[in-house]
């Protein structure tokens, strides 16, 4: 009996999203539904595409508490700008090399979220040009990176930094927050959806791109996410101090 039998042909091309060949042809046309590594495939493609839907809110919370406050209070400048250094390099890293879209499209939402928060401090701070001016860089930067003109060396290099870059970033709010005696306004949804979006990279990052690098900067992500979650719940009922 072939799959065009039991499956409507419009389904057909959704299905091999997630089930590309031979996979496809092993679940749902031989019905080995046990097959372990079209299994392994299917889990790292759903879970791809389940953090490419929750990054498009992931720093929204973190956004609309900044609107809302007014006050980008205990948020590192230098964390943010290091934060969109590494997510824009996984990006570029990622087009460049022409992964699947599942492997790194979070990357996308990220950067314009975490640009957004780049210019809400700075607005809020009353440096509305410098606000401007820093998004208007940052756009070009994007440019260049995705563009052909860029050096696939010079992408590996950034890919290579990432690991480092993501490290010092964390470091530099870790200490922001445990200087304060608070976390400020940093959202703790966003953190802890960050941690676990982190843990879920490393399987699918193995799975969909085998590139150590890439799998490398996850597990450090990850890492220090999970030291930022854990500032979280220690200064959870704790007053920031008063300067």
């Amino acid at each position: 009996m072939s799959n065009s039998t039991v499956i409507p042909a419009f389904l057909v091309s959704w299905l091999q999203i997630i089930a590309p060949q031979p996979c496809y042809d092993e679940l749902f046309v031989s019905f080995n539904f046990f097959h372990v590594a079209c299994l392994k495939v299917i889990i790292s493609k759903c879970l791809g595409f389940a953090l490419i839907a929750g990054s498009c809110i992931v720093k929204l919370p973190q956004v609309i508490k900044i609107i809302s406050a007014k006050s980008a209070e205990g948020i590192s400048m230098p964390a943010v700008t290091l934060e969109i250094v590494a997510i824009t390099s996984s990006l570029a890293y990622g087009y460049a090399n022409g992964f699947p879209f599942s492997a790194y499209g979070e990357a996308v939402f990220l950067a314009i979220q975490t640009g957004l928060i780049a210019f809400f401090v700075l607005l809020f701070a009353g440096k509305s040009m410098q606000a401007v001016t820093y998004i208007a860089v940052y756009g070009g930067c994007v440019a260049y990176l995705l563009s052909s003109a860029v050096p696939m060396s010079f992408l590996q290099t950034l890919q290579a930094s990432v690991s480092g870059i993501v490290a010092i970033s964390k470091m530099i709010q870790a200490y922001a927050n445990y200087k304060n005696g608070g976390t400020g306004q940093l959202s703790a949804i966003t953190v802890f959806l960050l941690f676990l979006g982190s843990v879920a990279r490393i399987f699918t990052s193995i799975q969909e791109t085998g590139d150590k690098l890439v799998i490398f900067s996850y597990i450090i992500s990850t890492l220090f996410n999970g030291l930022i979650a854990a500032q979280i719940v220690y200064y959870w009922n704790t007053k920031p101090k008063k300067e």
